[in-house]
């Protein structure tokens, strides 16, 4: 599905206050590193407590195993001088370490004697830290059919809109063939895009309800009857993703304290109009795919709660073992292996990350206050330790 996708994103994403510093936003410059290895002596994570929870990490630890093995990953390697067969082995071998260690001990020192650890160019392309945030699959009330009540669609990917075999938009082919950008949110909306061309998949009662599924890429839409519809992420329009929370920031209608999706929903009841006049600022707009099963991420492998992260996969390599860390004065703390299986519309730089929470009422509530300063770290198998690996 490629959740986070969207905007790969999270609807702590509302939070992206314009006075955030460092800039978190900065690309890195043309030709620098998104990985750094960390020097000899450099403080590594501390992971050893993670053994204690290796029945959380084992099922995303195998989603990254067989995707590696799948016909679909050799076209994304190398990334950053990671060659395929590392990232398999690598995850491989982690598995073995988790499943056959004694205790937390014994897993330290196997994972410190075997792996490099790298960490996140981040905001600086030196190292200095990233910026988390997360998201999640909101539950929300609709209908299959505009209804009273009902009458703010999701909509199917539409025919025309055209995308690369990476899942990145290209733009709408037009009748001779040629391609344009395909509408911002503020013109698809005012321009009736998408109207009477059978493309609705479920309506929703509230603006904001769709403006959130679209911010996580994915929903679970409960029906008048008691069932529910889940929708993944199918593709946007392409255009750039802008927050929400940031943009009521910036013109002094929140306080950047303040910001969270229970304020904005308080916010916009009081001020229906302006509301959708902020939301028309994110020029990014969402399509949707009805969906078995849990939501997917861009390996089109079920993402995990708390154990899959979004990053740019421009820049970092699919499917890898990382640890997130936070950093010691936040006041919110995060530490512990994840697996990058997803990305983000908002996510396009070193130095952000999204983490999947997980579905319903409380995963969307700490999704919307996840904002966290810290640092990224990747796991990859030793050239020794590679070596000893038998072959594939």
């Amino acid at each position: 599905m490629k959740l986070r996708i969207v905007a790969c994103v999270a609807l702590a994403l509302f939070v992206s206050a314009c006075k955030s510093r460092p800039d978190y936003s900065r690309p890195l410059p043309p030709g620098s590193p998104a990985l750094i290895e960390l020097k000899p002596g450099e403080k590594r994570p501390d992971f050893a407590t993670e053994f204690a929870r290796r029945d959380q990490i084992l099922p995303a630890v195998e989603r990254s195993i067989a995707w590696t093995r799948s016909k679909h990953a050799a076209q994304f390697f190398p990334k950053e001088g990671i060659t395929l067969e590392r990232a398999i082995a690598s995850l491989e071998r982690f598995r073995e370490v988790l499943q056959q260690c004694a205790n937390e001990q014994e897993f330290k020192a196997i994972v410190d004697e075997e792996f490099t650890v790298y960490k996140s160019a981040g905001w600086d392309a030196k190292g200095g830290g990233v910026l988390y945030t997360a998201y999640c699959t909101p539950i929300l009330k609709g209908s299959r059919t505009p209804a009273p009540g009902y009458g703010y669609p999701l909509y199917a990917l539409p025919p025309d809109l055209v995308k690369n075999k990476e899942g990145d938009i290209l733009g709408r082919k037009l009748d001779d063939g040629s391609l344009e950008p395909y509408p911002t949110r503020q013109a698809i909306e005012a321009n009736h895009v998408l109207e009477n061309r059978n493309l609705e998949l479920a309506w929703l009662a509230d603006p904001l309800d769709a403006y959130i599924a679209h911010v996580n890429g994915s929903a679970i839409v409960e029906l008048s009857d008691g069932s529910e519809l889940k929708l993944g992420y199918a593709g946007k329009n392409g255009h750039d993703y802008t927050s929400l929370g940031g943009e009521l920031v910036k013109d002094k209608k929140l306080k950047a304290d303040e910001v969270s999706l229970q304020r904005i929903r308080d916010w916009g009841k009081q001020n229906p109009v302006e509301l959708q006049k902020y939301m028309a600022r994110n020029a990014s707009y969402v399509f949707f795919t009805p969906i078995d099963g849990n939501p997917r991420g861009c390996l089109n492998f079920e993402v995990t709660p708390g154990r899959s992260i979004a990053t740019d996969k421009e820049l970092f390599p699919r499917a890898a073992l990382c640890f997130i860390a936070s950093h010691p004065d936040q006041s919110q703390h995060i530490g512990s292996f994840t697996l990058d299986q997803d990305r983000g519309g908002a996510i396009r730089t070193a130095g952000r990350a999204d983490i999947y929470l997980g579905i319903g009422p409380e995963a969307e509530r700490d999704a919307g206050k996840t904002r966290v300063e810290g640092q990224l770290y990747y796991f990859f198998l030793k050239p020794s330790a590679l070596a000893r690996r038998p072959q594939p």
